[in-house]
């Protein structure tokens, strides 16, 4: 037997959290967590955690190679396009098979009202004169917003914008999202809210705000994703990467 198979997986993103609870303690894989170091106050992870990018796509192959990794996921958020770009080159120039986790992405339910747009440039000219948004974008794109002057905005984000970073009028909540409908309706109605703008990353987390959206007849300013055209396997969730992944642990302790 070669033992268990040495993996890395990408993460960021509930879907990495999920995985890695998984793979703790299953001695058919020896895990890690690679977080690029964006958020200042990370989620747990059940897995060991390594902090900090690599220096590009050259920079994630040399350590590929050096920790002898034999199997790469990717569960990146959706709109990291770089990160992943650089996943797909390092595991190409190292030999590592890799997996793009990604779920898909939020389509309109029976009375959503969604403006599909695809930038947050054009989501910031998409809101009306006046309007009162929730802005569930992050941090560090908030800055696109600033130049509206007319709006007064909901900015929802887990760390404070870096200094000097410009803001658009109005209130800033540092906080994660909320799994429960009510609560996000809550807020959403102690603003008085008018339009909500967020990114299609899909999944179950931060979907609650679309579903108060529904509820309180908000029109939903919804940015599509970016179109990567990267190459290679994928797996909508974590049951589906667990399945690629023991069959990658089958082929390595039987050879």
């Amino acid at each position: 037997m070669s033992g268990p198979l040495v993996l890395m997986v990408l993460g960021g993103t509930g879907d990495a959290r999920a995985l890695a609870k998984r793979l703790a303690g299953d001695l058919r894989f020896q895990a890690s967590v690679s977080l690029a170091g964006a958020v200042e106050r990370p989620d747990t992870y059940a897995l060991p955690v390594r902090t900090g990018g690599f220096g590009g796509a050259q920079g994630m192959a040399r350590f590929l190679e050096e920790a002898r990794i034999g199997a790469l996921v990717d569960a990146t958020h959706p709109f990291a396009a770089r990160i992943s770009a650089n996943a797909v080159a390092a595991a190409e120039a190292a030999c590592v098979p890799l997996l793009r986790l990604e779920r898909p992405p939020w389509c309109p339910s029976s009375g959503d009202d969604w403006r599909e747009v695809d930038d947050l440039d054009a989501a910031a000219a998409a809101l009306p004169q006046g309007a009162r948004p929730f802005l569930a974008v992050g941090r560090k794109e908030i800055f696109r917003f600033a130049g509206r002057g007319d709006l007064h905005c909901l900015m929802r984000m887990i760390d404070p914008p870096g200094e000097g970073v410009p803001l658009p009028r109005g209130r800033l909540v540092l906080a994660r999202p909320s799994d429960d409908a009510d609560t996000e309706a809550e807020l959403l109605q102690s603003h008085g809210a008018t339009h909500v703008v967020a990114k299609n990353s899909g999944g179950r987390w931060g979907a609650a705000k679309l579903v108060a959206a529904r509820r309180l007849g908000l029109p939903v300013i919804m940015v599509r994703r970016p179109e990567t055209g990267l190459a290679g396997e994928r797996a909508e969730d974590v049951d589906a990467a667990m399945e690629w992944l023991e069959r990658l642990a089958g082929g390595a302790v039987s050879g």
